[in-house]
């Protein structure tokens, strides 16, 4: 076995068949590009799929997206202690990939949708949606016929355009008629289970293909860095290319289209991991395969007992999804009783400075909470934003909501390589911040992002469209402080923890920020407005609701900011870089 891994590692050290990199770096590359491809694919058209196409109010729309992301982050702990102990990543991303494939073609079962009516003086008439997304257009039907609807600035009347062609007054005071939905509750469950498939499938696959990533490369080997560069840009490759077409197509087309090939992109990963495993030679596997043999349950061995482990997953994500509101309640919990066992850990387990590298790990674990808490509105209440209160015309065409998700992929590619020439060049000058000081304005630009934005909402009426430049900006604005704040930290993350813990830490970023996504639902939810048919009421309540509460939490972030600046040495301290 000692002889094996040897020659395996000799192998690594020569193999430079992709560019410059050992030739497995490609097949992960490739894998985690479609798994990203279809990650993002969906969640671009999630939020707006759940307002209009099942008819959930924005609240609930918010709240079950924070749990779905977060849960994705959550579950990434179980698939890689299950890998790490037992299966090897090899096996655990195999069947990880599987989960997502089942997932993402389960969301593409639409069913013909929900139904909203409302009744006017004893009649019941049915409320749609021609079209999907922010340009589609509100219908009310009767036995008759249907006409085109809209409602007056102040939302206290719905104003219909061909009244006699339903057999309606031109004006109907809003407060004159009742809705009520109906949903199919067939396909309601298809959504939670395709929802959960897919966070047990990301689970198994998430972590465990960033480690065989590092498993390519020897300790020492200066091409590490630049590998995980590599592997990162097929990651933001992924999501670009992802917004773009999957969100056009879900917009344009029909929901079963952009999820459908967001499901096609995982199955292409699943096919490229399978076809060129030999090309890990060897690597990511089981720690101990005749362990996988033993038998656990009548037939049901060790292997087939940690697959089976993901029906568990599922469901604990089912009851989730389905209750977001205590949903949010538990994941605070959780991480309360996380901090509390990470402190009681690093005091009766660490001493010296591996004591207070812990405490600077659970410092920075924390410190995310408020950046991606804002940072992940990008999918939720930003998306909604984009979709029904910007002008996203662009050279003449329409341009739908998901598709702007792009932007932060694409100030990525570009900025990445700046940002890490910049580190270099002032490192050499002794002028780096530290990393503690980098956090701090990851955090004060995820605030004056959303500044920014109010700033532009400002700019035009009450309920007239905002400029979609401004889009761009906040987007601008929040990747430059992702690349202040998401690779320093994982980089600090993996310094810091003790050799005793490394998992444990890891999983305490990949937890945190989970809850992140978790707090994220809860603000977006608090931007809800009223919906008929799946389009907003009044857009004027809509627009003033997001500058209050995006200018709340931007404020906040600001003021969170400072004091992690102010107490940076402290935690700088801490680190022992220097010894």
């Amino acid at each position: 076995m000692a002889a094996d891994k040897a020659q395996v590692a000799n192998t690594g050290l020569h193999d430079t068949s992709f560019f410059g990199h050992p030739r497995g770096l490609a097949i992960l590359f490739m894998t985690e590009m479609w798994e990203r491809f279809s990650y993002y694919g969906m969640r671009g058209l999630l939020i707006i799929y759940l307002t209009q196409h099942f008819l959930f109010s924005d609240e609930r729309s918010a709240l079950i997206y924070g749990a779905y992301v977060s849960l994705v982050y959550v579950m990434a702990i179980f698939g890689g202690s299950l890998a790490d102990k037992y299966l090897g990543q090899r096996k655990a991303v195999t069947f990880g990939a599987i989960l997502l494939v089942m997932g993402h073609f389960g969301m593409a079962f639409e069913g013909s949708g929900s139904k909203e009516t409302m009744m006017v003086d004893g009649q019941e008439y049915q409320l749609t949606l021609i079209g999907r997304g922010g340009d589609a257009i509100s219908i009310v039907k009767s036995a008759i016929g249907q006409s085109e609807i809209s409602f007056s600035a102040d939302a206290s009347m719905m104003l219909v355009a061909s009244p006699e062609a339903v057999g309606l007054p031109a004006e109907i005071a809003t407060n004159s008629y009742q809705t009520k939905k109906t949903r199919e509750p067939l396909y309601v469950g298809i959504l939670y289970l395709s929802l959960a498939l897919i966070i047990a499938g990301v689970g198994f696959l998430k972590a465990n293909i960033s480690t065989i990533v590092g498993e390519m490369y020897e300790l020492g080997d200066p091409r590490r860095d630049s590998g995980f560069t590599i592997f990162y840009m097929g990651i933001n490759l992924g999501a670009f290319l992802a917004s773009v077409t999957a969100g056009t197509l879900g917009i344009v087309y029909g929901w079963q289209y952009g999820f459908g090939l967001a499901g096609i992109g995982m199955l292409f990963g699943l096919l490229t991991f399978l076809k060129f495993q030999p090309w890990l030679e060897g690597r990511a596997e089981p720690p101990n395969p005749e362990k996988l043999k033993q038998k656990v349950f009548g037939p049901i061995n060790v292997e087939w007992a940690c697959y089976s482990s993901a029906l568990l997953i599922m469901a604990v994500a089912i009851t989730l999804i389905m209750n977001p509101e205590p949903a949010a309640k538990l994941m605070a919990a959780t991480g309360v009783i996380m901090f509390v066992f990470l402190i009681g850990y690093s005091f009766t387990r660490l001493k010296g400075k591996e004591r207070t590298r812990m405490w600077a790990a659970i410092y920075f674990a924390l410190a995310q909470i408020p950046f991606w808490s804002l940072f992940e509105q990008a999918g939720s209440s930003l998306n909604l934003f984009t979709d029904r209160l910007v002008d996203r015309s662009l050279l003449g065409w329409s341009v739908p909501a998901p598709v702007f998700q792009s932007l932060n992929s694409g100030f990525i590619f570009i900025f990445a390589p700046i940002f890490a020439w910049m580190w270099v060049w002032m490192a050499k000058r002794r002028i780096e911040p530290s990393t503690p000081v980098k956090f701090s304005f990851g955090v004060l630009f995820v605030g004056l992002g959303f500044l920014a934005l109010v700033a532009g909402m400002k700019t035009t009426g009450a309920s007239a469209l905002t400029p979609v430049i401004f889009i761009f900006l906040v987007y601008w604005i929040h990747t430059m402080g992702e690349l202040l704040l998401s690779p320093v930290g994982l980089s600090a993350m993996t310094k810091l923890a003790p050799p005793i813990a490394g998992g444990l830490v890891m999983g305490t970023w990949f937890l945190y920020s989970g809850l992140s996504n978790s707090l994220a639902g809860v603000i977006a939810s608090s931007t809800g407005a009223e919906t008929i048919g799946g389009k907003i009421v009044n857009a004027a309540a809509a627009k003033a609701t997001y500058v209050s509460v995006y200018t709340n939490v931007a404020y906040v972030a600001i003021g969170v900011a400072v004091f992690m600046f102010v107490i940076s040495p402290i935690i700088k301290k801490w680190m022992h870089e220097t010894d």
